[in-house]
C-alpha cells in the first residue's frame, strides 16, 4: 500500500514537472518586445511640476546633485519617446535607436539647463533631444543616405514648411511649384514627400497584454499651453539676441552672404553673390563655409546643433 501511494506521488510529481517544463517552454517562445517593456517601465516615473523642475535644476547646477539629475532625466523619458516617434519615419526602422540618442540629448540638457532663466525644462530639453535624434538620422539613414546632396538636405528641413506656406497663400503645393520654390527637381520632391509621409510603427499597439492603453495614448500630442508658448517665445527671444550679437562680428560681405544665402528661405545662388562682389563661386562657397564654422562655435554653448533649427542642414 505504501509502495502504491509512493508510486502515485511520484507519478503526480512527474506530471507536475512535465507541466512546468511545458509552461516554461511556452513562455520561452513568446516574442519579447523590448519597446513594449521599455514603455511599461518608464510609465511609472512621475511627471514633475515646473517648480519641481526648477528646484531640481538648481540642485544640479549649484551642487552637481546626481539624485536631482536622475529625477530630471527619468521624469522626461516619456518626452523622449514622444519626440522619437515624431521623427521615426520609413527610413528609420528601429525606434529604440532614436530613443537611445534622444536620451543622450536629454542628459546633455540636464547638464546645460539654467534654472534661473524663465524656460520650462521640458521645452528646453526638447531642443537637445531633437538635435541628437536629427544628427543620428542624418548619419544613419539606412535606405537612401539622406543629405547626400544640397537639395536633399534642403528638402529634409524645408519641404513641409514650404508646402504649408503655399497652402496658406491659396496655392496647390504640387511638385512642380515646390521644385521651383526650393530649387530642386520634381522627382526629388516626390521621393522625399513619400518618405516624410510614412510611419514605421503601429501607434495602435497596446503597451502590454491585457492593457487598454495604447502607444498613441502614451505619446499623445497636446495643443501648446500658454506656459509652453511663453517658454517658446523666451527661447526665440534668446536666439534672436544671440543672432544679432553674432552678426556684429561679421564684415559687410559676410553679412550679405549670411542674410541672403545662409539664413534665407529663398537663398541667392553662389553665382548671384559672386557676380555682385566680383568673386568666383568657389570663393563664395569658402566664405559661406567659414561663416558656418564661426556660427557653430559661437552657438555651441547656447543652442545644441544650431544648424537643425536654422532651417537647413548647416
Amino acid at each position: 500500500m505504501l509502495k502504491k501511494n509512493q508510486n502515485s506521488i511520484n507519478g503526480k510529481a512527474s506530471g507536475m514537472k512535465s507541466l512546468t517544463v511545458q509552461k516554461d517552454t511556452e513562455k520561452a517562445v513568446v516574442k519579447y518586445d523590448p519597446l513594449q517593456r521599455y514603455l511599461s517601465e518608464i510609465s511609472r516615473y512621475k511627471l514633475l511640476t515646473r517648480e519641481e523642475e526648477r528646484e531640481l535644476g538648481i540642485r544640479v547646477k549649484e551642487h552637481q546633485d546626481r539624485d536631482a539629475a536622475y529625477r530630471l532625466i527619468t521624469s522626461n523619458l516619456r518626452l523622449v519617446v514622444k519626440i522619437a516617434l515624431e521623427f521615426q519615419r520609413v527610413w528609420m526602422q528601429n525606434l529604440l535607436d532614436l530613443i537611445q540618442e534622444g536620451n543622450i540629448g536629454l542628459m546633455q540638457a540636464v547638464r546645460k539647463f539654467d534654472p534661473y532663466k524663465n524656460v520650462k525644462f521640458s521645452y528646453y530639453s526638447s531642443f537637445w533631444i531633437k538635435a541628437y535624434i536629427l544628427k543620428f538620422i542624418m548619419d544613419n539613414w539606412r535606405l537612401v543616405k539622406i543629405g547626400t546632396t544640397q537639395g536633399q538636405r534642403k528638402l529634409f528641413f524645408q519641404l513641409k514648411k514650404e508646402k504649408q506656406k503655399l497652402i496658406d497663400q491659396g496655392f496647390d503645393p504640387k511638385p512642380k511649384l515646390l521644385s521651383e520654390k526650393l530649387g530642386v527637381s520634381e522627382q526629388e520632391i516626390i521621393n522625399m514627400d513619400q518618405r516624410l509621409d510614412g510611419w514605421d510603427v503601429s501607434l495602435d499597439a497596446p503597451l502590454k497584454e491585457g492593457s487598454d492603453s495604447e502607444r498613441i495614448d502614451f505619446v499623445s500630442t497636446e495643443t501648446e499651453s500658454a506656459e509652453d508658448h511663453m517658454a517658446r517665445k523666451e527661447i526665440e527671444s534668446i536666439l534672436n539676441v544671440k543672432i544679432e550679437a553674432f552678426k556684429k562680428k561679421m564684415t559687410q560681405r559676410e553679412l550679405e552672404i549670411f542674410n541672403h544665402r545662409i539664413f534665407s528661405d529663398s537663398p541667392m545662388t553662389l553665382q548671384e553673390i559672386g557676380e555682385k562682389y566680383g568673386i568666383s563661386r568657389e570663393r563664395v562657397r569658402q566664405i559661406e563655409k567659414n561663416i558656418i564654422k564661426k556660427m557653430k562655435e559661437f552657438f555651441s554653448d547656447e543652442i545644441p546643433d544650431f544648424s537643425a533649427y536654422a532651417g537647413r542642414n548647416l
